[in-house]
C-alpha cells in the first residue's frame, strides 16, 4: 500500500489503536499463520512466460459430449477481441446517456435480438444466468397475479434451475409446487389439476427440457390464462432459430441461459440470463430496459427507458432487488448473433441435430443402450443403460472425452453440437463398444 509511516501513524492515532496488529486482536491466535510464505522467487519476463507455458501444457482439451444446460458451441474468434476493448471492459451502468451511447446501443441491440428470437415484445438488459432469471420470472408472475402466491413448476426443467428456483421461493415466501414428469415430459393432467384449484399465479415449463425432449405445449397457455394465471417458458435461445418460440406457445415470459449463444463453457461461467415478456408485464420485469429515441437535434440516440429495480423506485414497489446485470456477456451474445445471423443459427441447429441423431442411432446399435423416451429431440437426448456412468466417464476422460451426464435411475444424457465431427462421434462409439 502506498502509505508512509507517517500516514499509518495518523490513521492509527485517529482511531485510537497502537499498532496495525491490534486491528486483528479479535482473531483467535490459533488460526493466525506465523510461518514464512512459500512464495517463488521473482522472475524476469522471459522466465515468467516460460513458466506459464509449462503450466499451460498441463491443460487438456476435451471433446465434449455432455450438455445439461451448458453446451460446447462454436465461438467466432473475433468476439474475444472486440469484447476485450477497454471501453467495454471498464463500462459501468450507463446512468449518463450523453456519455454512454456505445453501451446503451449494444444493450438495445441485444434486447432487440433476444426479442426477435423469443418473439416477445420486450427484453431487459440481461440477468445473471438462466437459473436466476427463471426465479425472477416466478416473482413476476406472483407480482402480476392478484392475491395468488403459488407457482407450478415442471420437474422436466434442469435440476440446477429447479434448485435455484426452490431456494428463491423459500426465502421469498412463494408457495412452489413441482409437478412430476410423465414419460419424460410435463404431466399435463397434473398441471391441469393444479390450475383447477384456482390459486395458481403461474406455470413454468422448459423446452427443450432436461432430457433434451422438445415438449408440446399446445393449449397450455389458454388453460392458464383462463384461470387468470401466467405462463413462463425456459428455453435454450440457440434452439429458437428452428423451434417454436415462447411467443408462439402463448407464453407471457421467456427466460433461459444465453450460454448456448457461442459462450465458452469456462468451467461454469460467466454466462448470462435473458428475460423477455409482453408489454403488459413490462413494469414487473426486473433490471432495466434501454430504449431508442431522438436527441434535441433529431438524431437517433439511446436512453435507460425503464429501471424497475429497487435502487430507482420505491423499494416496496420493486418486483426484485437485482441491482446489476451481465452486460459484458450481453455484448458477447450481441456480437455472436450479429455474426451468425438467422442462416447461421439454422445451420448450427441443423448440424447439431444431424450429429445427435447419428450418435443416438450408433449408441443403440452397441447394445449397451436403449431408448428412454419416444419423443423428438434436437441436440441432446437421453438413453437407458446398465453401465456404471461414473466409471464410463472415467474411462472416456482417459481418452480425452468429456462424457454424458447421469440423469438418475439408469438414464444418461448425451449432447452433440455443430463442433462435433463424425470422426469424434465414431471414436466415442468405438470406445464405449470396447467396454
Amino acid at each position: 500500500m502506498p502509505h508512509t509511516e507517517s500516514d499509518i501513524r495518523k490513521m492509527l492515532d485517529k482511531i485510537g489503536v497502537e499498532k496495525i496488529d491490534d486491528l486483528y486482536s479479535d482473531v483467535p491466535q490459533e488460526v493466525i499463520f506465523r510461518e514464512e510464505y512459500d512464495l517463488p522467487s521473482a522472475m524476469s519476463e522471459i522466465e515468467l512466460r516460460r513458466h506459464f507455458e509449462e503450466l499451460g501444457k498441463k491443460n487438456r482439451t476435451l471433446t465434449v459430449f455432455g450438455g445439461g444446460g451448458v453446451y460446447d458451441h462454436y465461438s467466432p474468434s473475433v468476439i474475444p477481441h472486440l469484447l476485450a476493448r477497454s471501453e467495454f471492459y471498464t463500462a459501468y451502468t450507463p446512468y449518463q446517456p450523453e456519455i454512454s451511447q456505445g453501451t446503451l446501443q449494444y444493450i438495445f441491440e441485444y434486447q432487440s435480438m433476444i426479442s426477435e428470437l423469443t418473439g416477445m415484445e420486450a427484453t431487459n438488459a440481461s440477468m445473471y444466468d438462466g437459473a436466476t432469471a427463471t426465479a425472477e420470472a416466478m416473482f413476476m408472475m406472483v407480482a402480476s397475479a392478484r392475491k395468488k402466491n403459488r407457482v407450478v413448476l415442471s420437474e422436466t426443467i434442469s435440476e440446477r434451475v429447479l434448485e435455484v428456483v426452490k431456494t428463491y421461493a423459500d426465502f421469498h415466501g412463494v408457495d412452489l409446487t413441482v409437478v412430476p414428469a410423465k414419460d419424460g415430459v410435463t404431466d399435463r393432467e397434473a398441471v391441469s389439476a393444479e390450475i383447477g384449484k384456482g390459486d395458481v399465479a403461474g406455470v413454468i415449463v422448459a423446452c427443450p427440457n432436461r432430457y433434451g425432449i422438445i415438449e408440446d405445449f399446445t393449449g397450455l397457455a389458454d388453460e392458464i390464462h383462463a384461470a387468470k394465471g401466467y405462463l413462463a417458458i425456459n428455453a435454450d435461445p440457440s434452439t429458437l432459430a428452428v423451434l417454436r418460440t415462447p411467443a408462439e406457445w402463448g407464453a407471457d415470459i421467456a427466460v433461459g441461459d444465453g450460454q448456448s449463444l457461442g459462450m465458452p463453457m469456462s468451467f461454469g461461467g460467466p454466462y448470462l440470463g435473458y428475460m423477455s415478456c409482453g408489454k403488459d408485464m413490462l413494469r414487473k420485469m426486473p433490471g432495466r430496459v434501454v430504449g431508442a429515441t431522438k436527441d434535441i437535434d433529431g438524431k437517433r440516440c439511446f436512453v435507460l427507458t425503464l429501471q424497475a429495480r429497487e435502487q430507482h423506485i420505491r423499494r416496496q414497489k420493486a418486483t426484485s432487488n437485482i441491482c446489476s446485470n451481465q452486460s459484458l456477456m450481453a455484448l458477447y451474445a450481441t456480437i455472436y448473433l450479429s455474426l451468425m445471423g438467422r442462416q447461421g443459427l439454422v445451420e448450427v441447429n441443423t448440424l447439431s441435430c444431424d450429429g445427435a441423431h447419428y450418435l443416438y442411432k450408433k449408441l443403440i446399435e452397441t447394445g449397451k443402450f436403449e431408448p428412454a423416451f419416444n419423443k423428438p429431440f434436437l441436440k441432446e437426448f437421453t438413453l437407458k443403460t446398465n453401465l456404471d456412468v461414473e466409471k464410463l466417464n472415467e474411462y472416456l476422460l482417459k481418452n480425452d472425452i468429456m462424457g454424458p451426464i447421469s440423469a438418475g435411475e439408469g438414464l444418461v444424457s448425451f449432447a452433440v453440437t455443430e463442433k462435433r465431427t463424425k470422426e469424434e462421434i465414431d471414436k466415442l462409439v468405438t470406445l464405449i463398444s470396447e467396454i
